[in-house]
């Protein structure tokens, strides 16, 4: 047999074709009619002894029908045999055959037996049912097969699986595993079964609907042209509004060709919603409107002065930026009238030929001196828009977004902000191809809508802090947006037409300029803005802060006032950064602390003093680093600055006179410069490690100089630690410091506690410049310091420091190491040859 495989108790009607199966099923019925009915291993034509299975069933056979070409006979499986031998005989085979018996399970009333076999007569159920077959059908098969072996192999032959599988049934002789094996092809046939019953379902449910939509929807047709134009046409209007709108050549084209296709497809289409809302994002969008810009530079000094203490060299630039946009303004208008009065005198006489194409569009009423006022405007809006796109950067809470958005205001313009932090996706910028479901324009689209004018100022906010995944790189996007020659055809994913951007005025603001790419930053002009000073913040929260704060608690009309040295304790104890956020959450407490007295009929004082922030607020929460309390030996005071503003921190070095030893593995934190041995705690990245290893190789080979030479530097083992030792360090600056607590330990001279001080240091004593200068010393002064040791090279870079700052500090440019350990040391020492018994000297630690 060709991939049939039958079972004892089976009786099955096949069709006999080939001769030598005819021959077989012959000689059978001249002797007792019993044949042995194998499958074959491969399905072929050709039978051979080798290509057919040794286990199969002998059954008896009987002729149904007879034809010329083929005999239908019927079988009725007796049980199964093995075939011990073949033999050709007259042109068909003979099988040498023994008859195989199941082997039963050892316990037939085992509880596990039992319940396989129970679970298997279910899901043999309900896999008949899934197949179609009658429930009385079904009953009446399983209730004449009460035993295992019967129940089993009459299952096995009602499957819908593999000759190979049914042939491995066949062949399993203990009627647990073969119950077994049973079980798991009918349980998965039924789940396929289901799968199958669930899907078709659910397609039969969405044709059903679908066609119910179609009916509907002709219904309705027909309904709406019985009312004879009651209803709205929907289409006519938003033609009508398109019409109104002077779009560009290549914006007209495609959107009157999606329009055609919107009216042909009709209501019934599925593209019919995604045209629609595509077309009326179109209408949306300002593709003429413009506000009338505001150039009068008193006005905008004025506005920033109302919104913003301070920040006087950010004004300045802002105001140089607004007197060469108001003159180029002016000089785009006059080369508009030329250009204007030119084409008037070319054209005296001479009419175009018309475009019948879309003449209907083109018949909408213009308004000449409509016109002529919004080409003005236009030539404005793009002399105020041309040019480089500012970059605010500077630390949290310093005023960034909001200067931002005095700009819009003194513009007379309007004001969108975008929020770039944790974008991640292209998509956002760009928007979506309208081939996605649920598409959308990107955010620089949606924001011009929100503004409704094609000239608003667009503020990108957080631009240091886009991400880039699987779906793009929204900085690579912003290259378009933010480049003054590209973003006159800024085309959006989802528009998928050109819209004009260079009437926008950007501005973006970051806290970290080395966090954008290299060429989006070359796209922008960077205004650096510093932290606030502490006379600064006290000035801001007493026009700006306790105001605005007093009328959000309702505290308006009660004569609330704050008593200088009251906002002086607030600034300087429970504040510490270089903004006023969180200043003015500070501010915010003490009001509802207030309010709350107020509102439970307690009487308060109108003035609150210093004493009373103490008792509203607790304790001081902040610590800052301030200067120690001595000079001290080991201890360097140097500066650092992060985008949330910049500090002081003390760097520690102790040395001690050690035996030579060989370096072992497990000392991570050790280090050997030279014969010397050096070890870095802190929480230290590379670069600050180089920086002390340079530190440690210049202060050692000056040993003569710094009066330390009783003990070589061969026979030290320097240590430097950084507090605080669970925040992660990095970077050149501190190289001054750590070379000066490595002199000042060695020397036994102790640091002058009221110096602070930064710089790169090299091999050869050289102090190079750094960054972030305005910031470090800013900090510096919070903490007390009176002496900065800054590089030469940075010099120039005090022009930035308020003046105010400037005069109560006082700044050493060097350009050497020699220079700053000159300045920096108490004269006078403790030699190491007279303590080499005592253990380490530091400012803090012991070693």
């Amino acid at each position: 047999m060709r991939s049939l495989v039958l079972f004892p108790g089976h009786t099955v009607q096949i069709g006999v074709g080939r001769a030598s199966s005819i021959a077989a099923v012959e000689a059978a019925l001249a002797n007792e009619g019993r044949v042995f009915a194998v499958t074959q291993r491969h399905d072929s034509a050709a039978v051979k002894p080798e290509g057919l299975h040794a286990m199969g069933v002998i059954a008896k056979v009987s002729v149904v029908k007879r034809d010329r070409r083929i005999i239908e006979v019927q079988l009725e499986v007796e049980s199964r045999a093995t075939s011990l031998r073949y033999r050709a005989l007259n042109g068909y085979l003979s099988a040498t055959t023994t008859a195989v018996a199941d082997l039963p399970p050892v316990d037939a009333s085992d509880p596990n037996f039992a319940a396989l076999h129970n679970e298997t007569r279910a899901r043999a159920q309900e896999y008949a049912q899934l197949r179609g077959v009658p429930p009385q059908l079904i009953h009446r098969m399983l209730a004449h097969t009460g035993e295992a072996g019967p129940f089993v192999d009459l299952l096995a032959g009602h499957l819908d699986i593999s000759s190979a599988d049914k042939q491995s049934i066949l062949e399993t002789l203990p009627v647990e595993e073969r119950m077994r094996g049973v079980f798991v092809h009918v349980q998965r046939l039924v789940a396929t079964l289901q799968a199958q019953a669930d899907i078709k379902a659910q397609v039969d449910a969405e044709l059903g609907k679908r066609q119910r939509e179609v009916v509907l929807r002709e219904q309705l047709k027909a309904i709406q042209n019985e009312l004879a134009g009651d209803e709205s046409d929907e289409n006519g209007e938003l033609r009508e509004r398109l019409m109104a709108l002077k779009l560009p050549a290549a914006v007209q084209k495609e959107v009157l060709r999606d329009l055609d296709r919107l009216e042909r497809a009709g209501e019934g289409s599925m593209d019919a919603q995604v045209t629609r809302s595509y077309l009326e994002v179109i209408v949306e969008l300002p593709w003429n409107e413009r506000s009338v810009d505001n150039l009068d530079l008193l006005s905008a000094a004025n506005a920033l002065d109302e919104d913003h203490f301070g920040l006087n060299d950010v004004k300045d630039r802002i105001q140089e930026f607004l007197a060469v946009r108001q003159l180029q303004a002016k000089q785009a208008v006059a080369e508009e009238d030329a250009t204007a009065d030119t084409q008037a005198d070319d054209s005296k006489g001479f009419k175009p030929p018309r475009d019948s194409a879309r003449d209907a569009l083109e018949e909408t009423e213009h308004d000449p001196e409509a016109d002529e006022e919004t080409a003005t405007t236009g030539a404005q809006s793009k002399a105020v828009a041309k040019g480089p796109i500012l970059l605010f950067a500077g630390p949290p809470g310093v005023g960034k977004t909001s200067i931002g958005k005095s700009i819009a205001r003194s513009l007379g313009r309007e004001y969108v902000r975008i929020a770039l932090g944790g974008v991640r996706d292209e998509a956002d910028i760009r928007g979506h191809r309208r081939t996605y479901v649920g598409a959308m324009t990107g955010r620089i689209i949606d924001g011009l809508k929100r503004a409704g004018t094609r000239n608003p100022v667009i503020l990108l906010d957080e631009v240091d802090k886009l991400g880039a995944s699987m779906g793009g790189d929204p900085a690579s996007a912003l290259l378009e947006v933010l480049d003054p020659a590209q973003n006159d055809s800024f085309t959006d994913h989802y528009l998928n037409v050109p819209f004009d951007l260079s009437e926008v005025l950007f501005i973006a603001t970051a806290n970290f300029v080395g966090n954008i790419p290299g060429p989006l930053l070359d796209r922008m002009e960077v205004i650096e803005f510093g932290g606030y000073t502490e006379r600064e913040k006290a000035k801001i929260a007493e026009r700006y802060l306790i105001p605005r704060q007093l009328e959000e608690s309702g505290l308006r009309d009660h004569g609330i006032v704050f008593e200088p040295s009251a906002i002086s304790r607030v600034v300087t104890e429970y504040t510490r950064e270089s903004g006023v956020r969180q200043l003015e959450r500070t501010f915010g407490a003490i009001s509802r602390k207030l309010a709350r007295k107020i509102a439970s009929g307690e009487t308060i004082a109108t003035s609150v003093s210093a004493a009373a922030v103490r008792e509203l607020l607790g304790r001081p929460r902040v610590r800052p680093e301030g200067i120690v309390a001595e000079d001290t030996p080991g201890l360097a005071a140097g500066m650092y600055y992060t985008p949330v503003g910049g500090d002081i921190m003390f760097v520690e070095a102790s040395v001690r006179e050690v035996s030579p030893r060989p370096a072992t593995d497990d000392d991570a934190t050790r280090e050997s410069v030279g014969s010397m041995s050096l070890i870095l705690t802190g929480q230290l990245g590379d670069v600050m490690k180089e920086s002390a290893r340079a530190a440690l190789t210049y202060v050692g080979s000056r040993g003569t100089s710094l009066e330390f030479a009783g003990v070589p530097p061969s026979a030290m083992e320097a240590h430097i630690h950084v507090p605080a030792g669970a925040i992660r360090k990095d970077g050149p600056s501190a190289g001054v410091a750590i070379a000066t607590a490595l002199a000042s330990a060695m020397s036994g001279r102790a640091v002058r506690r009221d110096v602070a001080m930064t710089g790169e240091v090299t091999l050869l004593g050289r102090v190079l410049p750094i960054g972030g200068l305005k910031e470090k010393v800013l900090g510096a002064h919070r903490a007390g310091i009176r002496t900065v040791i800054i590089p030469a090279e940075n010099e120039a870079d005090l022009e930035d420091i308020p003046e105010e700052v400037r005069n109560e500090l006082s700044f050493e440019p060097v350009s050497t190491l020699d220079e700053v350990l000159a300045i920096a040391l108490v004269p006078g020492g403790v030699d190491l040859a007279t303590r080499t018994s005592e253990p380490a000297r530091s400012g803090a630690v012991q070693h």
